[in-house]
């Protein structure tokens, strides 16, 4: 018994530095030559297999971090790495203070919100530049890393901002869905991250409102409920149109990015007022410094 601890130990060690290293292969950072350089260090010096590739120069401490956090399903991005907009904050530097506090609204948010039976929630800003997309992209990438099957969806058809977040393009999206012109193929997966996908505004229509008013919004939430845990809408400012209180009235709950020195409570207070009257609830307003 004594000598088959330290074997199984040895064995679950070897097959952890081998993931690692298929990590690294895989996303380019060692090439087949370089990996049996490190192979040999590894085995000459007893060294973990991050340790010995970092030895020889050939990766970086961040590599290691970044391969460590894939192999943990907790994955994010180096700068620059998928196309995606440097505004994705949660993805490029999921460490930082800014992205501690997106974590923790993300607590607050399954605590107060989605651990009652919701799945589903409506972003939105009380004027142009108050960060309703930015919040809910990162939101969405802080959901799906936690391993909560996420869908953003960008409810804005006036003026969308996910799909440039995202690197997404023009294509078909919720406004095709809501006319009947597309099918949940309209929806992407987004690769870089295992659980989070997203339905781009689409085409933008001439008449937002009563596209959204149309019963198919609800009826296309209640089918996407089946396949997603988390599903977050993205709305224009409220100072720009109405539609915020649709989407508020079919996922029954708000919340409201105000920005620094810049919002005025009054517009609070109205954007507020105007949720209830939707029958919807204000589940938390976030203070946005970006």
């Amino acid at each position: 018994m004594n000598t088959a601890m330290p074997t199984a130990t040895s064995n679950t060690a070897s097959r952890a530095e081998f993931t690692i290293g298929r990590i690294l292969l895989d996303q380019g950072k060692l090439s087949a030559q370089d990996a049996e350089r490190v192979l040999r260090l590894q085995k000459e010096k007893n060294l973990r297999f991050g340790d010995a590739a970092s030895q020889l120069g050939l990766i970086t401490e961040a590599d290691i971090q970044q391969a460590l956090a894939r192999q943990f399903d907790y994955p994010y991005l180096t700068a620059g790495e998928g196309g995606y907009s440097h505004e994705l904050v949660a993805a490029y530097n999921p460490f930082s203070p800014q992205v501690e506090g997106l974590r923790a609204l993300r607590s607050q948010l399954m605590l107060r919100w989605f651990a009652l039976g919701n799945n589903a929630l409506t972003m939105v800003g009380t004027n142009p530049g108050d960060g309703s997309s930015y919040l809910a992209a990162n939101l969405a990438v802080v959901f799906s890393q936690l391993g909560e099957r996420t869908l953003l969806i960008d409810a804005n058809l006036r003026t969308p901002g996910v799909s440039g977040l995202f690197n997404l393009g023009k294509g078909m999206g919720l406004s095709d869905l809501l006319a009947d012109r597309a099918g949940l193929e309209a929806v992407v997966r987004i690769p870089a991250f295992i659980d989070l996908s997203v339905l781009p505004a689409g085409t933008l229509p001439p008449n937002p409102a009563e596209l959204l008013s149309r019963g198919n919004l609800a009826n296309l939430l209640e089918t996407l409920a089946s396949s997603y845990d988390v599903i977050l809408l993205d709305t224009p400012a409220a100072s720009v149109a109405s539609d915020f209180q649709i989407a508020a009235a079919r996922t029954r709950g708000a919340v409201i990015a105000v920005r620094k020195n810049h919002t005025r409570l009054n517009h609070v207070s109205g954007i507020k007022a105007m949720i209830g009257a939707a029958g919807a609830e204000v589940v938390g307003a976030v203070v946005n410094e970006h």
